[in-house]
C-alpha cells in the first residue's frame, strides 16, 4: 500500500511540473480548428519545453497506473489534482509568485483533504466488470471525443478552454477507470484481447490532445480547472458504484470530507493562480504573470533621445 500511496503523490509532482512546460510549448504552435487534428501531435513535437512536459506526464501516468491497482479511484485521483496545488507552490519558489491569503487557505484545505483521503481509503482490489461493462466504459471515448470536436468550433475561446480542460480531465480519468477495472489475471493475449486495454490507449491520446487544444486557446489554470473536476468526480462516482470501491470501516464521511475539500480546492486554486509562464530565449518560464504580478513602468527616454524629439517638434512647430 505505501507504494501506491508514494506512486499517487509522485504522479502530483510530475502532472503539477508537466502542467506548465506543455503550456509553454503548446502556446508556440498554430491553434487548430480541428482539436483531434493528429498534424498538432506533430508540430507539438518540435517544442521542447512540450515533450519534456510530456515525458513527465508520461512518468505521472504511469505511476498512477501503479497506485489505481492497489487503491480506490475516489483517494487516488482526488490526490492526483493536487498537482495543482504543487504548480502554485513551485511557481511561488521558483517564478516568485505571491499567494495570497485566499490561496494560502485553498492550499491548506488541499493538504488537508488529501490527508483524509490517504488516511480513510480502504486499499484492496476491484469487484470483477463483466464484459457489458467493459464494453461500456471503452465506448465512453466516443462522446469524449465528439465532445471535443464540439468544444474546439462552437464555444468561444474561454468556455472551450474550460471545456476542453473538462473533457481531457474525463478521458485521463477514463484511463484510470480502465487501469483498475482491468483484470489482473490476465495473460499476455488476454490483455490485448481485453477491450479495456485498448480503450485505456486511446482514451489516453484524447486526453492528451485536449488538453494540448485547450492550453493552445487560453489560460492553463483555466484548462487545469476543468481537468481537476472531471478527472476527480465521475471516476470516483464509476468506482464507488460498479468496482466497489470504499472507505475504511467507519470513515466513509471523513472520507467524503476530504474527497469535497481536494476537489473544490483544487478547482479554485486552478482557476484563480493565474499562473502564466512568459517565453524566453531558451524556452523554458521566466515568469509568472497574474493579478498579484506588478508590471514594470516602461522605461524613460535617454536624454539625447528626449533632445532630438524636442528638436524635431520644434522643426514640425515652425512650418506650421
Amino acid at each position: 500500500m505505501l507504494v501506491a500511496y508514494l506512486s499517487a503523490f509522485a504522479c502530483a509532482v510530475c502532472y503539477g511540473v508537466g502542467s506548465i512546460l506543455q503550456s509553454v510549448g503548446a502556446r508556440r504552435t498554430a491553434t487548430t480548428a480541428d482539436v483531434l487534428d493528429p498534424r498538432l501531435l506533430v508540430r507539438l513535437a518540435t517544442q521542447a519545453p512540450y515533450l519534456v512536459g510530456m515525458g513527465l506526464d508520461l512518468v505521472g501516468w504511469l505511476l498512477s497506473l501503479v497506485a489505481v491497482r492497489s487503491l480506490p479511484l475516489f483517494a487516488v485521483q482526488a490526490i492526483l489534482v493536487a498537482s495543482v496545488g504543487v504548480t502554485a507552490v513551485l511557481a511561488r519558489i521558483f517564478l516568485r509568485v505571491r499567494v495570497d491569503r485566499a490561496q494560502a487557505v485553498a492550499l491548506v484545505a488541499l493538504g488537508l483533504g488529501v490527508v483524509l483521503l490517504a488516511a480513510t481509503a480502504a486499499p484492496g482490489k476491484p469487484r470483477p466488470v463483466g464484459s457489458t461493462a467493459a464494453v461500456l466504459i471503452a465506448l465512453g471515448i466516443l462522446p469524449t471525443a465528439l465532445g471535443c470536436f464540439w468544444a474546439g468550433r462552437a464555444l468561444s475561446e474561454g468556455r472551450a478552454v474550460l471545456a476542453l480542460g473538462g473533457l481531457s480531465g474525463l478521458a485521463f480519468g477514463g484511463t484510470a477507470l480502465c487501469a483498475r477495472a482491468l483484470e489482473a489475471d490476465h495473460t499476455l493475449v488476454g490483455v490485448v484481447a481485453d477491450p479495456l486495454s485498448w480503450a485505456l490507449l486511446v482514451y489516453g491520446v484524447v486526453g492528451m490532445v485536449a488538453f494540448a487544444a485547450a492550453l493552445q486557446r487560453g489560460s492553463v489554470t483555466l484548462a487545469m480547472a476543468g481537468q481537476a473536476t472531471a478527472e476527480t468526480v465521475a471516476p470516483a462516482i464509476i468506482g464507488l458504484t460498479l468496482l466497489g470501491d470504499h472507505a475504511r470501516s467507519g470513515s466513509g464521511g471523513i472520507a467524503a470530507t476530504g474527497f469535497v475539500l481536494t476537489v473544490l480546492a483544487a478547482a479554485w486554486l486552478a482557476a484563480h493562480s493565474h499562473i502564466e509562464p512568459a517565453e524566453v530565449a531558451g524556452g523554458l518560464p521566466s515568469e509568472a504573470v497574474g493579478p498579484d504580478v506588478p508590471t514594470a513602468p516602461a522605461a524613460a527616454p535617454a536624454p539625447a533621445e528626449a533632445e532630438a524629439q524636442s528638436q524635431t517638434w520644434r522643426r514640425t512647430d515652425r512650418r506650421r
